[in-house]
Order: structure tokens, then C-alpha cells, then sequence
């Protein structure tokens, strides 16, 4: 039977929410630089909590700070575990959701988080080598990388949908087929927008590579590069595609939240293999408050929307909530449905020649994918 995980049960606890105070907005972490030529893997930046400063002294910490400490009220020390995700990303805020409102703790950990913009390889590694014990990303820019053995495994999917294609109104293009012959803006040509668009492109009969032109550029300049017409579309991710959108001047051509993509998971939690097998306990730990939070997200977006606004995300409050309620939070597959999607997913960037033609796509999805909840 396909599995879905939709609201692990947790408890009386689950309902009582802490009082939701807007973090204070704080400046992003620096990115980590990428790995250099024939040197170790790079040091990855340790994010502090966004908080109010020091305490002063003889300051009583709250009960909810207590019970985190001590393990949820259960006496117990909390494992220290740290979590690799970009503080840029809005799909990812189950994450400092799940931090905030003691998720993390409840399950017996203490969770630090690693801001990480480098290169998806160079995360894996830094996963697979313990600089961190797990990371959160998108499943189309992993796949590839965990193609080549990264000792890396997918614990579960955690919502459906942030990747958008936007055209100039101007260009006329109301549909991929429109795209043949055009110029799309990327931030890089292993992102997931390229890899999942480029998959439309071939359904639609657009040789992915000679049919369109994929032109990169920073990601934050793509619509200048369709402002200034060196490109007629660009494709990305939220936050900066939604935030985009709002420009009378763009139009949405195409979205992973549509068709046979709306309940495909877009984003995956991810555990270090050693860790796994000795010390599974700490693995499931983790990849159940991630879900648990992905439900809260789904339930309260205005809540998450906050939380992550106070880590630095991008945009307002209001506009942060209207993302996380587009996209699929209510949809976090885990056990054979995930399987079952990542083959689906491997099978489709085969034809596009992302993975090997010769991958078994079966034995990749039982290679990469570990249930760490049965």
C-alpha cells in the first residue's frame, strides 16, 4: 500500500501551541563557500537561533525553554544534531518552525542548524563525512548527486510544489510549447527549475537542449535578464518567483503544483548513513518533527510565515503564508509512495539525460530511500 504521512501523532502536545511572538528579523548567515580543487570538504557556517541578546542576569527562562532543555519534560539529555538547509528557501520552513515551537526538543533533540549555499555536491559530502548529520533540499537537484554513491538517505518527502516558469507578457509564450526557440533565465544548469522544466519540454515534444536556449545568470538578477529582453522566461523558485509574479509585466506559465506533478513531493529530508545505522533512533527522531512541523506549516502558515521571516527569509509576512499556502504541505509521502516517486522521478531525468541511461531506477530509489519510521 502507498504510504503518506500526513500528521504523525504527537500527543496532547501537538495541540497547545507556545504563544507566537514575530521573531526579531536578523541578517541571513554568510553562505558557505564551495569546495576548492583537490582540498577538504568546505567548513559549513553554524546559524545562531535568532533571539533577543543575552539574558540579563537572574533571568527566569520560560517554562517552554526548560522543557526543551530537558527533553520535553522527559529528564532526558538531548541529542546534538546538525541540520544543513538554506535560510533562503521558504519551502524549507518546517525547519526553524520545528526549532521555535519545540518540536525538535519534544523529540529529544538539539538541533543546529548549518545555513549551506554551495554546491549540492559539496553538501552531500559535507552530510556524508559528518560536518552535518542531515539536510533538507529539493529532490531534483539530490537525485543526480546521489546517483554518484553519496552515503546519503532520503527519510521522507516533505510537501509538493515551489518551482514556477515565468514569460514576459510581452513575448506572448502562454504554454511550454510557446517556449520552443526562446531564451530561459537560470541560476544554474543543475538547478532544479532547468531539471524539471526541461522534463516538460521533452512531454511536449522540445528537445530540452537544442530546443530552448538556457541562459544563467545570479539568481536574484533573472527577471532583469527578462526586463532587459536577454531573455523571454525564467525559471526558479519561491520566494523569488512568487515575489516576481506580483509584477504586472510576468505571467506563470507552468508550475510543478499542476497536473500529474500537484501531489509529486518536491522537497526531501535527508540523514547520513552512518548515523542511520548506528543510531537510527536519532534519524526517525528527526525526520518525525520535520514531518510533524511540515503538518503545522500546513495547518498555520501564517505561524510558519513568521517564524521564518525572523531567520531572514525574504518577503512579508503576508506574502511568505500566501507561498506556503500554494504550495503542498499536506502531502509529506513517505515508505513506498515516496519510493514509488523518486522511481517516477528517475525514470524522467533519464530521458532528459540527467541520470545514466543504464540506472536501474528501482534499485536507485531502494539504494537512496531509508525507512527510518516502521
Amino acid at each position: 500500500m502507498p504510504t503518506t504521512c500526513r500528521a504523525p501523532p504527537t500527543g496532547d502536545h501537538h495541540d497547545r501551541r507556545a504563544p507566537a511572538p514575530r521573531p526579531p528579523a536578523v541578517a541571513p548567515v554568510p553562505a558557505a563557500r564551495g569546495r576548492r580543487r583537490g582540498g577538504a570538504a568546505p567548513r559549513l557556517r553554524r546559524e545562531r537561533r535568532p533571539g533577543l541578546g543575552p539574558r540579563p542576569r537572574g533571568a527566569v527562562r520560560s517554562r517552554p525553554a526548560l522543557r526543551a532543555r530537558r527533553g520535553g519534560g522527559a529528564g532526558r539529555a538531548l541529542k546534538p544534531i546538525r541540520l544543513a538547509w538554506n535560510a533562503t528557501a521558504i519551502c524549507t520552513a518546517a525547519a526553524p518552525l520545528a526549532k521555535e515551537r519545540g518540536l525538535f526538543a519534544r523529540h529529544g533533540l538539539d538541533v543546529e542548524f548549518v545555513n549551506f549555499g554551495g554546491s549540492t555536491e559539496a553538501l552531500l559530502e559535507a552530510i556524508a563525512t559528518g560536518k552535518a548529520d542531515a539536510g533538507i533540499g529539493m529532490a531534483l537537484r539530490w537525485l543526480k548527486p546521489l546517483e554518484q554513491g553519496f552515503d546519503v538517505k532520503i527519510t521522507a518527502g516533505l510537501h509538493g510544489g515551489c518551482l514556477r516558469l515565468l514569460a514576459a507578457k510581452s513575448a506572448g509564450i502562454t504554454d511550454i510549447a510557446g517556449l520552443k526557440g526562446k531564451t530561459i533565465a537560470i541560476s544554474d544548469h543543475a538547478s532544479p527549475a532547468k531539471n524539471f522544466f526541461g522534463l516538460l519540454l521533452a512531454q511536449a515534444g522540445i528537445d530540452p537542449e537544442s530546443g530552448v536556449e538556457w541562459r544563467q545568470y545570479p539568481a536574484d538578477l533573472l527577471n532583469l535578464a527578462v526586463e532587459k529582453g536577454e531573455a523571454q522566461a525564467l525559471a526558479d523558485s519561491d520566494p523569488r518567483t512568487w515575489i516576481w509574479l506580483k509584477d504586472p509585466r510576468f505571467a506563470e506559465v507552468a508550475t510543478n503544483l499542476s497536473g500529474s506533478y500537484a501531489s509529486r513531493t518536491c522537497c526531501v529530508v535527508a540523514v547520513r548513513g552512518s548515523l542511520i545505522r548506528n543510531d537510527r533512533a536519532a534519524a526517525a527522531a528527526l525526520t518525525r518533527a520535520v514531518l510533524e512541523a511540515g503538518h503545522r506549516v500546513h495547518q498555520d502558515p501564517e505561524d510558519a510565515a513568521r517564524i521564518f521571516s525572523g531567520y531572514g527569509g525574504k518577503g512579508s509576512v503576508e506574502d511568505l503564508a500566501a507561498m506556503l499556502r500554494s504550495q503542498e504541505h499536506g502531502d509529506r509521502p513517505v515508505g513506498g509512495d515516496l519510493k514509488a516517486q523518486l522511481v517516477l522521478y528517475g525514470e524522467e531525468l533519464k530521458q532528459v539525460n540527467v541520470l545514466k541511461r543504464t540506472t536501474d531506477t528501482a534499485k536507485f530509489a531502494e539504494r537512496v530511500y531509508a525507512d527510518v519510521l516502521s
